[in-house]
C-alpha cells in the first residue's frame, strides 16, 4: 500500500495508469480532458476514443498513453452534480472503482487520479475529497498498489468545512498558548512544577541515596522500559489485530515489518513510529508512550505535530486522511 497527494499536473507523473476526467462523448473536454490528449498526442488518442465511443457517468474504459510515460489511460467519467439526490456520489464511487478494476486488469503497479468530480462537474468540494480518500483507503486495505491523488489547481482540493475549522481552532489556540508561555515562563513554570508534585512524580524519582545499596558497592538501576518493538507487539496482541491489517493501514511494506518483528531493538523513522501508533489506533496518551520509545515526542509548537495530536483526539487514524489534512494545510506527509 503506498499513498500520496501531490500538487503537479498530471501528465508529469510517473504512473502505470493515467486516469483522465473524461466527457461521456468523443470529444475533448476542459483542464486534466486537454492536458491529457495534447500530451498523449491529440490525433491517436482521439482515434482510440472514437473506437471506444460513448461513455456512461460512473463508467470508465482504457486506451493506450501514446507518448505519456504510463501504460494505460483510463477514461473515467465522472457525474454531474445536481442536488445529491440523483445517484451522484454512487456514480462517483463507481468512477474510483472501476479505475482500480481496470488497473489491476492491466497490471498496473501505480496509478494517478486527478480529484474527479471537483472542477467543472460542480461537486461540493468537500465532497469530493471525501469520497476519493474513502475509495482509496478502501482499495489499499485490500490491493497492493502505489496511489497518487494528483491536485494541480488547489481550489478545488477542500476537506469539508467542518474538519477544515476544526483543525485550524485547535492549532491556533495551541500556538497561543505556546505564545502565553513564552511571555510568562514564570508563571508557566510555577505550574508545571505545582503539577509535578500534585501527580507524585517527585516522589517516583529514585534519590540517589536510593539508589545506592546498603553495601554501597552496587547501584539500584530503575527497571528497564519495554523497547519501541516490544510494546508495539504488546498492543498488536493486545488488540487481537494480525500483522497484515497493521502494517497495510500504516502503509508499510510487509518485509519492513517483519524486519521489525525480529529484532527487538529496531529503531524506526519519525514517519514510521507516527503510522505504526496510527495503524494501532491508540489514543494520543498512549501513542506518545509508544514514540517516545523510539525517542520521539509530539511537539506542541509545530503545525505537523499540532496536526497529528488533532487526529488522534479525534480519533481519526486513517493514514490517507491523515495526509489529506495535512496536504489541506501544506505540512510533510507522513
Amino acid at each position: 500500500m503506498s499513498f500520496r497527494i501531490i500538487r503537479e499536473n498530471i501528465v508529469n507523473v510517473e504512473a502505470d495508469a493515467i486516469v483522465n476526467t473524461a466527457n461521456p462523448n468523443v470529444m475533448i473536454g476542459s483542464g486534466t480532458d486537454t492536458a491529457i490528449y495534447a500530451a498523449a498526442g491529440k490525433e491517436q488518442l482521439l482515434d482510440a476514443r472514437r473506437a471506444i465511443g460513448p461513455i456512461a457517468e460512473g463508467d470508465a474504459a482504457v486506451t493506450d498513453a501514446f507518448h505519456l510515460s504510463a501504460k494505460i489511460i483510463i477514461h473515467a467519467v465522472s457525474p454531474v452534480w445536481i442536488d445529491g439526490n440523483h445517484q451522484e456520489l454512487e456514480k462517483l464511487r463507481a468512477c474510483y472503482r472501476r479505475s482500480f478494476e481496470l488497473a489491476c486488469m492491466h497490471n498496473c503497479t501505480s496509478i494517478a487520479f486527478p480529484l474527479l468530480a471537483a472542477g467543472s462537474n460542480g461537486f461540493p468540494k468537500g465532497t469530493a475529497l471525501e469520497t476519493a480518500l474513502q475509495e482509496i483507503q478502501s482499495f489499499l486495505l485490500k490491493q497492493e498498489m502505489s496511489v497518487t491523488l494528483v491536485v494541480f489547481d488547489k481550489s478545488v482540493y477542500q476537506l469539508s468545512s467542518n474538519i477544515f475549522a476544526d483543525v485550524q481552532e485547535y492549532i491556533e489556540d495551541h500556538e497561543v498558548a505556546a505564545e502565553e508561555a513564552i511571555e510568562y515562563p514564570k508563571e508557566k513554570r510555577t505550574r508545571r512544577e505545582s503539577n509535578f508534585y500534585s501527580f507524585g512524580l517527585i516522589s517516583s524519582i529514585p534519590q540517589a541515596d536510593q539508589m545506592v545499596s546498603s553495601d554501597s558497592s552496587s547501584i539500584v538501576l530503575p527497571k528497564k522500559e519495554d523497547t519501541f518493538q516490544r510494546k508495539l507487539f504488546e498492543w498488536i496482541d493486545s488488540t487481537g489485530q494480525t500483522d497484515p491489517e497493521v502494517y497495510k493501514r500504516a502503509d508499510m511494506d510487509r518485509k519492513l515489518f517483519a524486519k521489525i518483528r525480529k529484532d527487538e531493538n529496531y529503531k524506526p523513522s519519525r514517519k514510521t513510529a507516527i503510522a505504526l501508533a496510527l495503524a494501532l489506533r491508540l489514543s494520543l496518551k498512549d501513542a506518545e508512550d509508544l514514540l517516545e520509545r523510539a525517542g520521539f515526542a509530539l511537539s506542541q509548537s509545530t503545525k505537523t505535530d499540532l496536526i497529528i495530536r488533532y487526529c488522534f483526539e479525534h480519533e481519526i487514524y486513517d493514514l490517507v486522511e491523515v495526509n489529506a489534512i495535512l496536504f489541506q494545510f501544506d505540512q510533510e506527509l507522513l
